[in-house]
């Protein structure tokens, strides 16, 4: 976690083609209505580090609050410290420093707490002072890239429409609480980067031809709308998706723990949801997020079948930096900060539960 005040300077992404996703180390890590089609086409988030890693991190104090020279404390401690005197333990005065470490290892140790079991992806969070926005605020950010790793959905022999009810599942959960996008978000890029928008072969041909000067008599070695669909693996399509009656009762009882926590999830409303997104409130408290690109930093998109529209569309975000906030959160009182905690929690059982499902052994169901 981190005691941000002022975001640091962007920093390049470390690759320059979409992959599987990377943790960046083993240590533990850590929204209201169905998801809307906004999350994927959000204003685009920084890619700077708005200070330094929090969760499953030790805290590092923002360098323009130097303990050194004893300043008062900042608007984001103060908020955070009202909080944690009602669960410190330790009785008798201290300086400002060691109040400030004190209300950081507080707070990383409860953030800790709900989100050390994580592992399907790295989150890092930061403690925003929103001097000349509004009141402090939580951010939430995404530090893993890339494919997700699908486990046994992907690459087991199971049969079809268990796998497919489990993609389809995944599909449906994750993007209320994770920056990612599924197949349906790549084909509607590469329609409108390619054919305009059109999704029938032959208005697509026209499109290559009239708009990108495409020799009609290179068509046939050109990707269409109909080629494109035909290279998704079976276990994509959710229409060959098992009932839920038909299914094995393990993977039966994983995807109903799924659907339990998306549920919860979306019905929270915006104020005090840790997982809550706002593209214009992501743009106040994080200034220079319009140079990133508009992609989240995670797919469900399976790599191998389609390495070259990834490439293409996440070209920009390699370069510029992936739009990855998961949620941001003001908290004008301390009163509020019980609220996101249980807000962040019901995130981390929908994300525990993916990873459940992601991680169940075909064969023993």
């Amino acid at each position: 976690m981190m005691m941000a005040t002022h975001p640091a300077s962007p920093g390049l992404p470390a690759t320059n083609r979409p992959r599987r996703s990377t943790r960046k180390s083993p240590a533990s890590r850590v929204t209201p209505e169905t998801v809307p089609p906004t999350r994927y086409r959000r204003r685009p988030v920084s890619g700077s580090r708005p200070s330094a890693d929090l969760a499953g991190r030790t805290v590092a104090l923002s360098s323009d609050i130097p303990a050194t020279f004893d300043q008062p404390l900042a608007a984001h401690h103060k908020l955070i410290g009202g909080w944690a005197i009602s669960r410190d333990t330790v009785a008798g005065k201290c300086t400002r420093p060691e109040a400030r470490r004190r209300i950081e290892g507080i707070f990383e140790a409860a953030i800790i707490e709900i989100l050390r079991s994580i592992e399907l992806v790295d989150f890092r969070l930061a403690v925003l002072h929103g001097e000349g926005v509004g009141p402090p605020a939580i951010a939430v950010i995404c530090d893993s890239m890339g494919q997700l790793d699908l486990g046994w959905i992907e690459t087991s022999d199971a049969p079809i429409p268990w796998r497919a009810a489990a993609y389809h599942a995944l599909e449906q959960a994750l993007a209320i609480a994770l920056p990612v996008f599924g197949y349906d978000d790549l084909f509607e890029d590469i329609s409108m980067y390619y054919w305009e928008g059109e999704t029938d072969d032959e208005a697509a041909r026209e499109c290559l031809i009239s708009h990108h000067g495409v020799d009609p008599d290179e068509l046939d070695e050109m990707s269409l709308p109909s080629t494109m669909n035909a290279r998704r693996p079976e276990w994509m399509i959710g229409a060959n998706a098992a009932p839920t009656a038909r299914l094995p009762k393990r993977l039966r009882e994983k995807l109903v723990r799924l659907a339990k926590a998306h549920r919860a999830l979306r019905e929270l409303g915006c104020e005090g949801n840790a997982w809550h997104f706002d593209r214009d409130m992501i743009s106040d408290y994080l200034p220079g997020t319009d140079e990133c690109a508009t992609l989240p930093p995670l797919t469900l998109v399976p790599f191998e079948q389609f390495a070259r529209e990834l490439d293409d569309v996440g070209r920009h975000g390699m370069e510029m930096g992936f739009m990855d906030v998961a949620g941001i959160c003001p908290l004008p009182d301390a009163s509020r900060i019980d609220d996101w905690l249980a807000s962040l929690r019901l995130g981390a059982e929908l994300l525990i539960a993916a990873q459940e499902l992601i991680r169940l052994d075909p064969t023993r169901l």
